[in-house]
């Protein structure tokens, strides 16, 4: 039955995340590195109190650790990005982490060519932030208008119509991070 649940493989994984080798789970625990390795590889199976001092060691509950539920990752790789192009408005806009859109926040790298822009964007709930990475871009917020270079940072309430230009004639890229996601 428990292997079935690949106790061994979630120990280790537990271990791993925590940055401990096998012979410093044993220590904290009170156990053999060879029992560590062996429940590891799920060539024995712990009593329940053995178990439950495992996890304390690792500070993980015995709920979280039965839990189907993954941890959502803390990293994200360049390969789990989506990128939309925009023809259109001259834009490409990548999702830095996969499904933001039931975050807090959704972080994108903008990048707009010469003569792009962002979509009109009408007042709505949240809030803005942005970091311009390279060239220089046109912040349009109702009819104010904020010329942002490389190395400024911009950040508004979304209450008003607001829009982005591309302000140079390179490549302009910045990072937007807003809040509620609004894309």
């Amino acid at each position: 039955m428990y292997n079935d649940l690949k106790l061994g493989q979630r120990l280790k994984d537990l271990r791993n995340e925590h940055g401990l080798t096998q012979q410093e789970l044993a220590d904290r625990t009170e156990l053999t590195k060879g029992y560590i390795s062996q429940l590891e590889r799920d060539l024995t199976v712990p009593s329940v109190p053995t178990l439950l001092d495992i996890l304390q060691c690792l500070g993980c509950t015995p709920a979280e650790f039965f839990s189907d539920t993954k941890k959502p990752p803390v990293v994200y790789h360049q390969d789990e990005y989506f990128e939309k192009i925009d023809e259109e408005n001259h834009n490409t806009i990548q999702w830095l982490v996969a499904d933001a859109q039931k975050n807090m926040m959704e972080p994108l790298l903008i990048r707009l060519a010469p003569g792009g822009n962002t979509v009109s964007d009408k007042a709505h709930t949240g809030e803005e932030f942005g970091y311009v990475m390279k060239g220089q871009i046109r912040l349009v917020l109702n009819e104010t208008s904020h010329l942002i270079k490389a190395g400024e940072s911009f950040y508004y309430s979304c209450s008003q119509k607001h829009q982005i230009f591309n302000a140079g004639n390179t490549i302009a890229a910045f990072l937007w991070i807003s809040t509620p996601p609004s894309f």
